[in-house]
């Protein structure tokens, strides 16, 4: 992890101090504005709302190529590596020791538990739901009630291009924390591999930050959009 990354998270995201029972006191976390929020370290999902910011990201998804989706053949999770390795090397909390999961449930999670003896696993949280705008208790023994979703979906890139990666890009492209988001269980199965055209989170106050953050995702890795998903996410912001 580099120092500007570990600074952004000791700002952003939480102080933590261990106790002899394995319980972590954790500071509140801010969501932050994908806007401010280049590297993903800081956690959650703040609305845009301001007319200024608005435009910064309707710029972003300006940016966007479009082409039409490709065949999903050969598309399977593991092209993507190990489901949640610490096996990425180019993104933050790369090779950290910690599974992408527990980074990223510790990254937006409040009142952060880990197993006793580990300062990685985490077991329960409280997390506030950028796409629900529910406050979720959770703990490993409903392990699915949170996941983590991929802002834009590894199948969904896979088809715009992504079939072409070589293995190193699509393993960052799977633990990016730019990429992730802690979220309801449910809505995350709901949404699937769809495209913003297709499903929108269901807090309407953060959809023209969802979109920022998918375009965000997409520039960075050069991955094209649909016409009609480009569409629907410029219209988010206006």
């Amino acid at each position: 992890m580099s120092l500007k990354d570990a600074v952004a998270i000791f700002a952003g995201a939480v102080i933590v101090v261990a106790l002899a029972n394995g319980t972590d006191t954790t500071a509140p976390a801010t969501a932050a504005s994908p806007l401010g929020n280049t590297s993903g370290t800081l956690p959650g999902l703040a609305p845009i709302t301001s007319h200024q910011d608005k435009d910064r990201a309707r710029a972003i998804i300006a940016r966007l190529k479009v082409k039409g989706r490709g065949p999903s053949t050969g598309y399977h999770r593991g092209r993507y590596g190990e489901n949640w390795a610490d096996t990425a090397t180019g993104v933050p909390y790369a090779r950290n020791g910690c599974r992408t999961r527990d980074d990223l449930l510790a990254r937006d999670g409040r009142n952060v538990r880990y197993r006793e003896g580990s300062t990685c696993e985490v077991i329960a949280m409280d997390l506030d739901d950028p796409y629900t705008g529910q406050r979720i208790g959770w703990s490993k023994r409903d392990a699915g009630a949170v996941q983590v979703d991929h802002v834009v979906p590894l199948a969904y890139a896979w088809r715009m291009g992504a079939s072409r990666w070589g293995g190193g890009k699509r393993v960052d492209f799977a633990n990016d924390p730019l990429n992730l988001l802690p979220v309801k269980g449910t809505a995350n199965e709901q949404k699937d591999a769809s495209g913003p055209a297709s499903w929108l989170p269901p807090q309407r106050r953060v959809r023209c930050a969802y979109v920022t953050r998918f375009a965000q995702v997409a520039v960075k890795y050069a991955v094209p959009v649909t016409r009609a998903d480009k569409k629907a996410m410029l219209a988010q912001c206006r």
